[in-house]
């Protein structure tokens, strides 16, 4: 709302409800406005389907909407601070979404609980929810960050979220599965248990700018200040 108006995006230019362009010269702030009322309220985020093991104790579903992965795209451009972490043994340009916004983090770490958490206890019935170590955005660019090497993550479960698709390359790979995320759609997670069994890597990026969510669920006694190796 702006002068009494209701501004929508068109393509590259803001409209009020009469038709008229914004004004505005550069920076254009409604889609700015549009995009934090969708993050802070979890609007759209949504995208609801059956879960199923796609290999070895690695779940797919649907999570967010193709719409909503954009919109934390630009919510993390915006904030900047994509950083590597000092003590991280596999350091990669990343930024949390408690720096984001604690209020999508917040509810990320709710939505797992109440949505993600039932659908994988179908396939591990023992594991228990204790909320999230972290939620990060983490990009990969050429020159900056074109690849993530060999791992496995300390925490209980992990999971990702692919939220582009225009790059080549860097591809999340499990050797040991035998399995890529190359026909995972935007929005969908996969999941996995974190330790000894799920080493990953990102491979080499050839072209574009690819952006994907690392969540890694709260291990049932936390280890501070250790995170992955």
């Amino acid at each position: 709302m702006c002068c009494g108006q209701v501004w929508v995006r068109m393509g590259a230019r803001c409209m009020n409800s009469h038709g008229m362009p914004c004004h505005v010269s550069r920076g254009c702030h409604h889609g700015a406005m549009g995009n934090l009322e969708a993050i802070l309220g979890y609007e759209g985020a949504v995208n609801a389907g059956d879960a199923s093991l796609v290999a070895p104790d690695i779940i797919r579903m649907p999570f967010w909407t193709p719409e909503f992965c954009a919109t934390v795209i630009r919510a993390a451009q915006a904030a900047g601070g994509f950083a590597h972490q000092a003590d991280d043994p596999v350091p990669g340009y990343e930024i949390s979404l408690a720096a984001i916004a604690p209020r999508l983090f917040e509810a990320v770490e709710q939505d797992i609980g109440m949505r993600m958490w039932p659908a994988i206890q179908q396939w591990w019935p023992l594991v228990d929810y204790h909320g999230l170590r972290d939620a990060f955005v983490i990009r990969y660019a050429m020159g900056e960050q074109e690849e993530l090497r060999m791992h496995h993550d300390v925490a209980q479960v992990s999971a990702s979220i692919k939220l582009n698709e225009d790059y080549d390359g860097a591809l999340l790979e499990f050797p040991r599965q035998n399995f890529t995320n190359a026909d995972v759609s935007v929005g969908d997670a996969l999941v996995w248990p974190s330790l000894v069994t799920h080493p990953h890597a990102s491979t080499q990026l050839t072209r574009g700018e690819k952006y994907s969510l690392t969540i890694w669920c709260e291990l049932p006694m936390p280890m501070d200040g250790v995170r992955s190796y």
